[in-house]
Order: C-alpha cells, then sequence, then structure tokens
C-alpha cells in the first residue's frame, strides 16, 4: 500500500545514480569533490567567524551536513554546508540567545524542513516571487558587508551590535581607532580574490589548468597565513582570537531540549527554517539551469532537514545549499552527489592533518573574503533597472531590501509575499472585466434580438474582482427583460464571485429583469454546481451557447 499524493516518499537521488554508476563517473565526482573541498575550507571558517562563532564550527557543519545533503538529496550536483545568507541571520541569534540556543534552534528548524519536504510544501516555497528572494539576498549582503566593516579596518573593541543603527553607531565611535596595517594588508587580500580569476588564463600548459582549480580566496588565505607568520606583523589571527583549533573528529553531544526553550526561540526556528529551504530551493533550480537536470524539491528539503538536525549535535550549526560550491563542483565536472560526499571527506581529512595551521590565519583574509561573498550575493545590476520593472514588482523589492537591514528578514519575508499577493490581487481584478458586447459583434455573430442584452465576464471572478459586477446592481442603469451573462471567456469563480452572482440575480429579479448565464466552462461550471449556484438560479437559465441562451437555437 503506497503512500497518499498529498505526501513525499523518501528517495535520495543518489540511488538514482547508483545503477550505472561506473569508475569513470567516480573519477570525475573524486576530481570535483576535492576541488569544492578547496573552495568550502575557507568559506566555512569565514562564514563561522562572521556568524560569531569559533571556526571549528564552520568546518564541522560543511563535513556532516555537506555529507548528508548530497548523500540524502534530491539534486545530483548541489553543495551544501554554512551558508553566507545565514551570517546575518545566526549572528543575532548567538547575541540574543547564545550559542547553546542557537544550536536547539537549527535542530528544530531541521525537523520543520523534513516535515515540510514530506507535506510536499517544496512546491509551494519555489513559488516566492523574484522580488522578495531579490530583496532579501540583497538585504543580507549589505548587513554581512558591515559586519565586517571591524573586522576589515582592525577596529579596537567588542564585537558589533547585531542590530543595524546600534552597528552603524557603534562603527562610527570606532573609525578613528583604525589599524593602517590590517587594513592595507586586507585590501591586499582583497585585490588576490578580486584578481586572481583573470591571473590564471594568462598561465599556459599544465600548471596553469592545475592552478586554474584553486579559488582566489584560498589564495589569499593561504598566502597572507605565510606573509604573517614569516614577518611578525601585528595582525589578529584565528589562534590569537580563539586559540588552539580542535585537531580531530567532531564529538556528539545532545543540546538540552525543554519545551519551554524551544517555544522561546519560535522566531529563530521559522527564520532559519524558511532561509535555509528558499536558499536550497534556489541554489538547486540554479543547478538545474547548468546541468539541464531537475531536482526534486521535498526530497531536498528532507535532506536539508536532516543535516540541520544532525550538524548541532556534532558542535556545527544552520547549513544549506551553497550557489558558489555547487557552480564550482559543476564546472569541475561532477557527475553525481558523490561528489559532495567527497567535499565533506576532504575537509574531515584536511581537519584532522592540518588543523593546526589555520590557527595563523589573518582574520582580516577572512573578512576580505566575506566581503567578496556580500558583494556576489547582491542583485545590484536590479537595483540600476528598477524603472523596467512594474510599480508592485518594485515596491515588494525595496521593502524586502529595507526591512531585511532595519529589521528583519522574517518580518522582510513575510510583508514581501503580503505585498506581493495584493499586487497579484489588484492586477488579477483589472483583468477581470464585465462589457455589453457591441453592436457589430452582435451582428458578425448573428446575434438578432434587440430586445435581449447581452454582456461577457472576463477574467476570474474571485474575492477581489466581484466589485465588476456592481453595474448590473445600479438602480439608476436601464436594463432590459432578458438579461444574457457570456461566460465563455470567465477562467475562474470562487466563493465570493457565486454569492456576488447570487447577489446579483436577486437584485435584477426584483427589477423584473431575467438572467440567463451563457457557455460557462467546463472549471468555473463546476464551481457553480458545488457552491450551489446553478440549483439557486435553475437550471433552465443555464446554457451551453449563447444562442441557446437568447432563444435562437
Amino acid at each position: 500500500m503506497g503512500l497518499p499524493h498529498t505526501v513525499n516518499r523518501f528517495r535520495p537521488r543518489l540511488l538514482d545514480h547508483l545503477p550505472q554508476y561506473s569508475r569513470q563517473h567516480f573519477l570525475a565526482d573524486l576530481s570535483a569533490g576535492i576541488t569544492v573541498g578547496f573552495v568550502a575550507l575557507p568559506l566555512a571558517m569565514t562564514f563561522a567567524i562572521a556568524s560569531g562563532l569559533p571556526p571549528q564550527a564552520g568546518l564541522f557543519t560543511a563535513i556532516i551536513a555537506g555529507f548528508l545533503i548530497s548523500a540524502l538529496g534530491g539534486s545530483s550536483v548541489q553543495i551544501g554546508g554554512p551558508a553566507g545568507a545565514f551570517i546575518v541571520v545566526v549572528y543575532a541569534i548567538v547575541e540574543r540567545y547564545g550559542i547553546p540556543n542557537l544550536l536547539i534552534a537549527t535542530a528544530c528548524a531541521g525537523v520543520l524542513m523534513v516535515i515540510m519536504g514530506f507535506l510536499r510544501m517544496g512546491d509551494l516555497i519555489r513559488l516566492i516571487p523574484i522580488s522578495i528572494v531579490t530583496g532579501f539576498t540583497s538585504g543580507i549582503a549589505v548587513l554581512i558587508a558591515l559586519s565586517q566593516v571591524k573586522e576589515f579596518l582592525g577596529l579596537p573593541g567588542p564585537a558589533l551590535p547585531a542590530e543595524f543603527f546600534a552597528k552603524i553607531k557603534a562603527i562610527a565611535l570606532l573609525i578613528s581607532g583604525i589599524d593602517w596595517i590590517t587594513f592595507t594588508f586586507g585590501l591586499a587580500c582583497l585585490a588576490t580574490i578580486l584578481l586572481w580569476p583573470k591571473s590564471y588564463n594568462e598561465q599556459p600548459g599544465l600548471l596553469g589548468r592545475v592552478i586554474s582549480r584553486l579559488p582566489g580566496s584560498l589564495i589569499a588565505i593561504v598566502g597572507s597565513t605565510v606573509v604573517v607568520a614569516m614577518s611578525g606583523l601585528p595582525i589578529e589571527t584565528i589562534g590569537s582570537r580563539f586559540g588552539e583549533i580542535p585537531r580531530g573528529l567532531p564529538t556528539f553531544e545532545l543540546p538540552a531540549f525543554e519545551w519551554g526553550t524551544i517555544q522561546f526561540l519560535f522566531a529563530p526556528i521559522i527564520t532559519i527554517a524558511l532561509l535555509g529551504a528558499v536558499e536550497s530551493l534556489l541554489c538547486a533550480r540554479v543547478a538545474d539551469g547548468l546541468t539541464k537536470a531537475r531536482h526534486d524539491p521535498n526530497q531536498e528539503l528532507m535532506a536539508q532537514g536532516i543535516a540541520n538536525i544532525a550538524s548541532p549535535l556534532f558542535g556545527g550549526f544552520c547549513a544549506t545549499g551553497t550557489v558558489a560550491r555547487t557552480v564550482t563542483n559543476i564546472r569541475a565536472g561532477a557527475k553525481s552527489p558523490v561528489s559532495g560526499m567527497v567535499h565533506a571527506l576532504a575537509l574531515l581529512l584536511i581537519v584532522l592533518g592540518a588543523a593546526p595551521l589555520a590557527e595563523d590565519i589573518p582574520l582580516v583574509a577572512l573578512s576580505a573574503t566575506a566581503l567578496v561573498v556580500a558583494y556576489n550575493m547582491g542583485e545590484w545590476r536590479i537595483f540600476g533597472r528598477l524603472r523596467q520593472y512594474s510599480m508592485g514588482y518594485r515596491i515588494t523589492l525595496l521593502s524586502t531590501f529595507l526591512l531585511t537591514i532595519v529589521v528583519d528578514i522574517t518580518v522582510a519575508v513575510e510583508v514581501g509575499i503580503g505585498l506581493a499577493c495584493i499586487f497579484f490581487i489588484w492586477r488579477m481584478s483589472q483583468l477581470t472585466k464585465l462589457e455589453v458586447i457591441s453592436d457589430a459583434e452582435r451582428h458578425a455573430r448573428g446575434i438578432v434580438a434587440p430586445e435581449i442584452q447581452v454582456q461577457r465576464i472576463t477574467g476570474v471572478l474571485f474575492f477581489g474582482a466581484v466589485s465588476c459586477l456592481e453595474p448590473l446592481m445600479d438602480p439608476k442603469l436601464a436594463l432590459p427583460k432578458t438579461l444574457v451573462l457570456d461566460c465563455s471567456t470567465l477562467l475562474a469563480i470562487d466563493s465570493t464571485g457565486v454569492d456576488a452572482l447570487q447577489s446579483s440575480d436577486a437584485f435584477l429579479a426584483a427589477r423584473g429583469v431575467t438572467l440567463h448565464l451563457a457557455s460557462i466552462r467546463p472549471e468555473p461550471l463546476a464551481t457553480m454546481t458545488r457552491l450551489g449556484l446553478i440549483d439557486a438560479i435553475g437550471s433552465h437559465r443555464v446554457f451551453p451557447t449563447l444562442k441557446g441562451a437568447m432563444g435562437l437555437d
């Protein structure tokens, strides 16, 4: 006995690849996985530190969550792990609730994502308008960049507050204490990251191909670490701030779950689940566009949920699909989810063998990496082309963008969805019209009964468009004894539309006007029948053709 169609079966995409998996596929996945591992290494530490967590939290997240997302996900090539989109959210949760409560919120959000995937809500999440997605991702990018100002300039003092205006005030108070050595070093790292992709194109042969696999962020971090270690520059490093990075496997530790705590963390749980779901499905859509494949959004949600349940049990935090690492994986020749599993294992080997070396990494190098990530996250070109879009699109995007920056991403998405719905309702109401058929059309269609008026209703008659029927109930309007409503272009109707039609019929009957309905399409006819409209007005006044309604058949 199968599962009902309303729930999703659990079937990882990996199972679809295994029957035809070959040695060539494995070698391609091995190469791609190792490549992505080098890309993920600096990003994992960068995102953890920028989120107010120790660097190993990012590494453990990339290892545990990255492996599970690939092994259990609904996409063939998506890479999961800590993401830049989570920086602002995690930083705020850590500041307000503490790291233990962050781990609880992450695990609970994972449970929620599993439920969402099981109930097939992945198909609904993909329907979030692009204006909202652009608004909140660009807003997050601004907040990420702002959060890195202190590290990039080497400003003294405690960590910046999470709230936007308080952060601006703190930076303004500290800006006079800029460390010019750190700032200059940060500029050098930033230039390396931005210019490195252009430099290897000029290098021919095997060396050029090998170098092309190394990301600019890795080159900047390795180079800056060597320079600081050899020169003894007074620049803060991972080791000077966080101490020794654990060299070994992450240990299992169960958070102290209590119902009272979960109620207290309700808002962070929703935020993590919503952001993780949206980011992962957007990433999967990008991967589909590059590979001409199609992912299973509900399976992907379940895998993301399981990864977020497991990650905090081993010292990690929130994880989701990551566009930069996924695109790198695809371009490196990945064939299946095995490449993502290899990337996680490669990171594990690095942690086991080279963790002490990471302690000498300058924090400003990681800050430069985060700034580049923030720039790449934002859809800045769209802001320059806003005049090309509708007023509703502009208002929704800018509202979501500004609310993400100054209030909260959950509020921003809620308001954005509300605005998108309002503008959609308004647009649909503008497309729903009631108009009198002209004499020319009557003549062309052979309608020769001048004593009968024919009006046509077009569009969707729903709660936002029932005002189009108000002219029928205007007592000053002169109407014939018979009014035919042509429904051939009525696409759909809801309960409010049915009620409005019934009220119109009663008003017309009181004035001695008989209403006939003609040419109703199957879908609105089924709704009218189910809601009792056909029985209320009588089937003898419902006709399959317009001429039939006029007695001309």
